[in-house]
């Protein structure tokens, strides 16, 4: 009896030394705020015609994950120690746009409906990251206005300084910074 009672904690303390639930959470995850966004019951109606539909921007490969990007150089990308977005940074930056154009009350905002007629918001986001050459984060979109065959692009960046790399000042100053881009592409779109 002693014996079955001193063999079952030790092969539960053996085998939670092989088993693992996933990666290591990092200590920082990040995420984008809306400094502008709807007021709690506010309404917005229209027609797909007239609808604004902001597609997730496309993303080369060191945005399409969830570390956070460090410009070196020209040529050297590393990542933000201990720190990650809380999903794809293309997705947070479309959820972004979006709330700070609904914020504006003037047009229906639908996310990622490529069948929906109306005025298309798409592009490329270049950069979401902090640049280490400048000390500072970067936010740089390639934006495409699509309506009725007409097509329309424009490049938006902002930079805010940050005293150094680590999460608590690249965070906020990202989140400054594609706030920033976002209304002067809500701004540009109308």
């Amino acid at each position: 009896m002693i014996r079955k009672a001193l063999v079952v904690p030790a092969l539960l303390a053996a085998l939670s030394g092989c088993v693992s639930l996933g990666p290591k959470v990092p200590d920082t995850l990040l995420a984008l705020t809306p400094t502008a966004a709807p007021a709690a019951g506010s309404t917005t109606s229209g027609t797909f015609a007239n609808a604004l539909v902001v597609m997730e921007p496309s993303a080369e490969a060191r945005l399409a994950v969830t570390r956070v990007p460090v410009q070196i150089d020209d040529a050297n990308v590393a990542y933000l120690k201990k720190t990650m977005w809380v999903e794809r940074p293309s997705r947070l930056f479309q959820r972004l746009l979006a709330e700070t154009i609904r914020a504006r009350g003037s047009r229906l905002v639908i996310e990622n409906d490529p069948g929906a007629a109306g005025l298309h918001l798409s592009g490329r986001l270049l950069d979401m990251g902090y640049d280490a050459r400048t000390m500072s984060a970067v936010v740089r979109y390639d934006a495409v206005k699509e309506s009725g065959g007409r097509v329309e692009t424009k490049r938006f960046e902002s930079t805010v300084p940050v005293t150094e790399a680590e999460a608590k000042y690249v965070g906020p100053a990202l989140n400054e910074a594609a706030n920033a881009v976002a209304k002067q592409v809500a701004d540009w779109v109308g």
